[in-house]
């Protein structure tokens, strides 16, 4: 491995506009692939101990140079300074359901959201988030969504296995029976007439 070749590595990824997969840079650079994977990772190292601003990060099945996550503040404040592009709630929401739920159907999903989701759908789809990945067999064949390697890349992830466990998002059966106390009617409250109030024959409390 020539020096000439880490310098072209970290040329070509400096000009990429997405992950590069080290087989690709390989035959870029007429290098064996896992040889390409090791000096990246090495660079990958490099970076870090020198504490850059930027990292070498593996992503979507390649590689790619992005900023420091540590640095993230920054770097949202230039990228949104005067930006108005931004996902709604309810696209997060619905991006969120096809990253975990994929592959699914737009009555599933509207099905979990409870309204509409086709204008929402079509938003993710022209974002590049979200792509056709199939047919289902049932009734129909009402096409199947799941997500793009750009939702992958813009996440700073390698695979979908590397989302969080949805678990770490739903409360536990604690927090889950505080909610339900905390919604229900005092039985106090509810036994205590009100002056003036007329009592209801039992024969009506039988029929309600």
């Amino acid at each position: 491995m020539t020096d000439e070749t880490r310098r072209a590595l970290e040329a070509i990824l400096m000009v990429a506009d997405r992950p590069i997969e080290a087989r690709v840079l390989a035959e870029v650079t007429e290098t064996a692939p896992d040889a390409v994977e090791d000096l990246l990772a090495g660079l990958a190292r490099e970076y870090h101990e020198q504490g850059r601003g930027f990292v070498l990060a593996k992503v979507a099945g390649g590689w790619r140079y992005q900023s420091h996550p540590d640095l993230a503040p920054y770097v949202e404040r230039f990228v949104l300074e005067g930006q108005t592009a931004r996902l709604s709630a309810a696209a997060l929401e619905t991006l969120a359901i096809v990253a975990y739920k994929q592959p699914i159907s737009r009555a599933q999903i509207a099905a979990i959201r409870g309204v509409n989701v086709d204008g929402v759908v079509r938003t993710l789809e022209q974002r590049g988030y979200i792509t056709e990945v199939g047919r289902d067999p049932g009734p129909g064949n009402p096409v199947l969504f799941g997500t793009t390697e750009l939702f992958l890349e813009r996440l700073g992830l390698d695979r979908l296995e590397d989302l969080p466990p949805i678990a770490a998002f739903v409360p536990g059966p604690e927090v889950v029976e505080a909610l339900e106390h905390g919604l229900r009617a005092d039985p106090q409250e509810t036994a205590a007439p009100q002056a003036g109030a007329t009592h209801t024959p039992p024969a009506l409390d039988d029929q309600t």
